[in-house]
């Protein structure tokens, strides 16, 4: 953001929820009681509510850091965002989230329960490593839970054991019974508050009389079609591999080369988009066919393409197995020459000569 701030560059960055300046924000944009209407768009589907962003900037004095290291406090402005589609997605995630964690603490307190101690001061050790106290343990305690709130608690309990000798008892012995301790589990659903969903900090060095708060957020919605998305991808499947690199300067050429791959990976998903929409074309996907493939979809469809070739003494035979109409369709998009997966079945000879 220094180096920004600078050279004059209009950047437009998330701000992510670990910054302090994050929830700050989030807060305020919660106590107002009315937010500017930003951006208003149809539903993706007919009986869909239409999507909504309401928003308002403010600045906030902020630590930035400059070229060589100097960081100095600069007042940066801040858009604060609130989506109702956003809202809508993280509300049922955190309901779809919470039912999973529900089975695993209902295992959990099965387990808990069947444990029994022989004194309190052992059933009070457990409770504090359930609860991330145990000894050795620094810093923040951890928290194994994020949506259900679990309480322990230690009761005194006796228990029938199994008699110490053979025989049968007399009539008149008490059954054989041992004094203990086990633990209590009390769960808690943790509530997801409405007004907690649907956030967004944008932050830039961009004054709002350079440029009002919705083509910020525009601008930075435009952005589905250059690098920033990519960088989910180049994590899996194309994760790029550990690379040791100690100089500056091999560091930020690694960094303009992966920039560079993002930016073929954007321009290829654009122009087969922009293709398919035109031609009125589909293409398989993961989910049926579409007309709106990622990058990924694409490179993955050529995966199942290959060229065998076989060679007796000196003949050599190529077939191409696995193109289909979509290959070719993709060919045309890209502007790739079609002919080269479609090399026919042919003879070569040691001279470079082909027979049928």
């Amino acid at each position: 953001m220094g180096l920004c701030l600078e050279h004059g560059l209009g950047l437009i960055t998330f701000v992510p929820r670990t910054c302090a300046v994050r929830q700050e924000l989030e807060a305020w944009g919660q106590q107002q009681p009315v937010l500017p209407l930003l951006v208003e768009k149809p539903g993706r589907t007919k009986d869909e509510a239409p999507r909504r962003w309401h928003g308002h900037s403010v600045l906030r004095r902020v630590e930035v850091e400059y070229n060589a290291g100097r960081v100095a406090q600069e007042a940066l402005r801040f858009v604060v965002v609130h989506s109702s589609q956003l809202a809508q997605q993280q509300a049922q995630a955190y309901t779809a989230a919470q039912a999973q964690e529900a089975e695993a603490v209902t295992a959990h307190v099965k387990q808990v329960q069947a444990r029994w101690f022989a004194c309190e001061a052992d059933a009070e050790a457990a409770i504090a490593e359930y609860e991330g106290r145990g000894p050795g343990r620094r810093g923040r305690p951890t928290r194994p839970w994020r949506y259900h709130a679990v309480h322990y608690h230690s009761v005194a309990e006796t228990r029938r054991t199994r008699r110490p000798r053979r025989g049968r008892p007399a009539k008149t012995d008490p059954p054989p019974t041992e004094s203990g301790y086990r633990l209590v589990v009390e769960v808690e659903a943790l509530s997801n508050l409405e007004e907690d969903n649907g956030w967004t900090v944008l932050a830039t060095p961009v004054r709002s009389e350079a440029c009002p708060d919705a083509d910020i957020l525009q601008a930075y919605q435009d952005q589905n079609t250059t690098v920033e998305p990519g960088f989910r991808w180049i994590k899996n499947p194309a994760a790029i591999s550990p690379v040791w690199l100690e100089k500056p300067e091999r560091i930020a050429a690694l960094a303009m080369l992966t920039v560079l791959g993002l930016l073929v990976y954007s321009v290829i998903q654009r122009q087969v988009r922009l293709y398919l929409r035109t031609h009125d074309q589909q293409i398989p996907g993961n989910k049926g066919m579409t007309a709106t493939p990622t990058a990924a979809v694409v490179l993955a469809l050529f995966a199942q393409v290959s060229m065998i070739q076989l060679g007796i003494a000196d003949q050599q035979v190529e077939q191409m197995y696995g193109v289909q109409a979509h290959h070719l369709l993709l060919c045309d998009a890209l502007g790739l020459d079609a002919s080269w997966y479609e090399v026919p079945s042919a003879q070569k000879n040691g001279k470079g000569f082909q027979t049928p």
